[in-house]
């Protein structure tokens, strides 16, 4: 009786982490359904508290003292000592929770020895940031390791089991995706944060060597915890190359000034500081190679759309590149049941309490990091607050200072109110004289590059046309005409004509017409955002800005296949005019 108790209890702990299968109504284990392979749904996941143990489980059953656990929360985070002391002074009480076992739970709840602290997020907008700082200048010398430390051995012991397993399927997984491609077509995209410091440590044990390529994103908004990690790991890891991916053309403050500062829905930042720039850098890292194998530290548990992503998948931003995660299933208890058991180094972002540590202004931050970075970096955050309160002066906010304080900059949409935005707007109007040609007024004057918009239809050809009234031609591989272009540069006024309702491989004049607008959309709108450059994977198109701010935007002729595809990747034709999108 007893034998069939532990093992009904050892199938039962087994399954904290639970997944269902619509289409074959099954739970599993993972998220993917062993019976038809697709993507299946968390349906829940649990984290048990042992009172005797004080230290949180995978299992219901503690494996040091065999008692039942109750339930904790969905997922679980340790609280490190300098966390913790800056919860005590927020309270009033130094050092109250000096001797306990202090975790953080799903909802951003504190617990100490498995009871719940009173304290909310909300409560910090009362507190005075400068004085807590001083305190904890004050009293940090006198801040100790000692309990923590004992509690997370008996936390690695405990977990042992799940850590054996997570680790296990996560290496085995990694050499089945690798094995048929060398270390010369893989990398690892690394942040500096806790899940890809996991994945180079998974990736680096499971193929048994350090000389992986790691590719580092500097989007220049990095935590300077998160540079001085960098530094520290390649270090220690003197046979891992740790290339960095920096857009070197642009300045943020700059860009938020034209652009007005990112939000959740229009993050523009993260296009041309991040994925711009590491597909730059990955097309002279692996020149020639027609796919290349990342390996990446996305999670589904950390945020609702990442809860949508495959563990792998071709990347659907960056054009060459095949993503695989290895992690995508874990939660905030394995990474850190992962990083503590190993003990491997980490970003010490994490100790202060920040959750996340991608950029430090990030809009998607919340509350909690907002306050964090108001104490640990203030005279970025007083920069940062300022130029928010001057943009929402210049778009006409009644109250700037609440418009900051309450967050209400994050949910920007649009570009109204920017000067910018206007180019978003095309001017045209069908021609009266002749049937599928439309006459367009343009913001910017005719020159030379309008035209290498224009080649993703075809090819350019001038011999065709009557120079005197500025007339180009695109004709396809075999000399059919597609476009007809009139215009003379330095002026306003260009003429399109659509002599092919299959051009740009459309089935209908309606459907050339708007690709002609797109391309005339990033004529007018091109800021050197490399939008456009990151979508093809040819390596076809090149963006320049030089010292002035001048953009060149080129399209390769040797390297261009005329797919098409870069016309309409992004709705409008152009990443910016989603996001300067006005009512017009």
């Amino acid at each position: 009786m007893n034998t069939l108790k532990v093992r009904i209890t050892f199938i039962e702990r087994e399954k904290m982490i639970k997944y269902i299968c619509r289409k074959c109504n099954i739970n599993t284990e993972r998220s993917e359904c062993p019976v038809c392979k697709e993507r299946t749904e968390l349906e829940s996941s649990t984290i048990y508290w042992c009172d005797d143990c004080n230290i949180p489980l995978f299992e219901e059953i503690c494996p040091i003292c065999a008692k039942k656990a109750h339930r904790i929360g969905g997922d679980l985070r340790p609280v490190f000592p300098e966390e913790r002391l800056l919860l005590e002074i927020m309270l009033g009480e130094p050092f109250k929770y000096k001797d306990a076992s202090v975790w953080n739970a799903s909802g951003n709840h504190y617990y100490a020895d498995g009871k719940k602290i009173k304290f909310t997020v909300s409560q910090t907008k009362k507190l005075d940031a400068k004085e807590i700082r001083k305190q904890l200048t004050q009293l940090s010398s006198e801040n100790s390791y000692d309990v923590f430390d004992a509690n997370i051995k008996k936390f690695v012991t405990a977990n042992q089991k799940r850590y054996d397993y997570i680790s296990k399927e996560a290496m085995e997984y990694i050499r089945t995706k690798a094995e048929n491609a060398a270390l010369t077509e893989m990398f690892v995209s690394f942040s500096g944060g806790k899940d890809s410091t996991v994945v180079s440590e998974l990736v680096m044990r499971a193929l048994g060597t350090q000389e992986i390529l790691h590719l580092y994103g500097d989007t220049t908004l990095e935590f300077p915890e998160s540079k001085e990690y960098v530094k520290r790991f390649r270090k220690e890891h003197p046979k891992t190359l740790v290339d960095t991916a920096k857009n070197k053309d642009k300045n943020f403050e700059e860009l938020c000034e034209q652009l007005g500062p990112p939000s959740r829905v229009m993050r523009w930042c993260c296009t041309i500081f991040k994925t711009g720039a590491i597909q730059r850098r990955i097309q002279t890292l692996f020149k020639g190679k027609k796919k290349i194998l990342t390996f990446y530290g996305i999670r589904r548990s950390e945020s609702s759309s990442r809860n949508k992503y495959d563990r792998e998948s071709d990347s659907p931003k960056i054009a060459t590149q095949k993503t695989v995660s290895p992690i995508i299933d874990w939660t905030d208890f394995d990474v850190w049941l992962y990083l503590l058991t190993t003990g491997i180094d980490f970003n010490s972002a994490y100790r202060l309490g920040y959750t996340r540590v991608g950029c430090w202004c990030c809009p998607n931050n919340s509350d909690w990091s907002g306050f964090l970075s108001q104490i640990y970096m203030p005279e970025q955050y007083e920069k940062w607050h300022t130029l928010l309160v001057e943009f929402a002066k210049k778009i006409g906010k009644p109250d700037p200072e609440v418009y900051v304080d309450e967050g209400n900059w994050k949910a920007r949409q649009g570009g109204n109110g920017l000067e910018y935005s206007q180019t978003s707007v095309l001017t045209f109007k069908p021609c009266a004289l002749q049937e599928n040609a439309l006459n367009f007024e343009l913001q910017r004057p005719i020159s030379e590059e309008l035209y290498e918009l224009f080649k993703p239809f075809g090819y350019i050809n001038r011999s065709l046309g009557n120079e005197r009234l500025g007339e180009v031609f695109v004709v396809d591989r075999n000399g059919n005409l597609q476009l007809k272009l009139q215009g003379k540069l330095g002026q306003t006024t260009l003429k399109v004509s659509i002599l092919s309702k299959t051009a740009g491989h459309s089935k209908s004049m309606k459907a050339v017409e708007d690709k002609v607008k797109n391309q005339i959309t990033k004529y007018q709108m091109c800021m050197g955002c490399l939008g456009c450059e990151s979508t093809c994977k040819y390596g076809a198109i090149a963006i320049k800005t030089d010292r002035s701010g001048l953009v060149s935007y080129k399209i390769k002729d040797d390297k261009c296949v005329r797919c098409g595809h870069c016309i309409a990747h992004y709705d409008g034709g152009c990443y910016m005019r989603k996001v300067m999108t006005i009512k017009r």
